[in-house]
């Protein structure tokens, strides 16, 4: 069952494209201080819905703390200034060599290389969903962008093996979101301007956001990395792009074209060569 909350937080993150479309006119960081107030919001109604107290000292330690910050804040603050620093196609298709290296985090010595190579086929499946044609030429111009997507890819991959192996409850989701929310805010007042009117589209969007791929997801992908099959999770975790581009394809926003198909055999390919059984040495 934990694996499959791992697939349904996958499958959210691959409608947040779509979702995003009602947003795109929010500032970044005003729209994650919105997000993460809704998924600290979730802990309160999951814990008045099990008849627990609302308010109860957080279990985390310092270093539980820390990674928790790092992973949820880290993450998007790499992630939206690397979009000021370089082209979103390339910064996105960095950023999501992070199942690969949380694949390789998570691996013995004997399967390794088999989480190399199938996350390197898997990652190939990536490039043709979110490179298309365009190709991916190294701009020095964009240096800084593209380390900051490499930083995005190295955050969230530890974020999960750390987690993978922590013993937090998955309601400490919720303290970290408080937490997040609140540096959001600071950050938007720092970088951004502020602009608190917004249409009933909008206020949907930020709703289903919270709810879903920036808020109810994190929850259920703790619960999946602690207690699921952590090597299929990765391998699956590079059909978020594929399932993106089909959601926006079925949305009409999106052009249907043969690179996702061979992404999507890609993707299984590599997949499978990470959870096979056959040990290479």
């Amino acid at each position: 069952m934990a694996t499959f909350y791992g697939v349904v937080a996958i499958f959210m993150w691959g409608g947040l494209a779509l979702l995003g479309a009602s947003t795109t006119d929010i500032p970044a960081f005003l729209l994650l201080f919105f997000c993460f107030s809704i998924s600290a919001l979730l802990m309160f109604i999951k814990r008045f819905i099990a008849k627990k107290p609302l308010l109860t000292k957080p279990s985390l330690t310092m270093k539980q703390w820390l990674v928790g910050i790092t992973g949820l804040f880290g993450f998007h603050f790499c992630y939206f200034i690397a979009l000021k620093q370089a082209p979103a196609i390339e910064v996105s298709l960095i950023c999501y060599s992070w199942p690969m290296l949380f694949a390789i985090f998570i691996a013995n010595k004997s399967s390794v290389l088999k989480s190399l190579i199938g996350g390197l086929i898997g990652f190939l499946g990536i490039s043709f969903i979110i490179l298309g044609g365009t190709g991916f030429t190294f701009n020095q111009e964009y240096a800084v962008g593209y380390a900051l997507a490499v930083c995005c890819a190295l955050i969230w991959s530890t974020y999960s093996w750390f987690q993978s192996g922590s013993d937090s409850h998955v309601d400490d989701i919720g303290w970290i979101s408080i937490v997040v929310a609140m540096l959001s805010l600071f950050v938007h007042f720092q970088l951004e301007s502020s602009d608190w009117h917004f249409s009933n589209m909008q206020i949907v969007g930020i709703t289903l956001l919270g709810i879903g791929p920036v808020g109810g997801a994190f929850y259920l992908w703790d619960i999946a990395v602690k207690k699921g099959n952590k090597k299929l999770l990765a391998s699956f975790s590079y059909c978020t792009p594929l399932i993106s581009a089909i959601v926006l394809s079925l949305a009409g926003q999106n052009p249907w074209s043969a690179n996702i198909f061979i992404a999507l055999l890609l993707i299984i390919a590599g997949g499978y060569i990470s959870n096979s059984k056959v040990i290479l040495s």
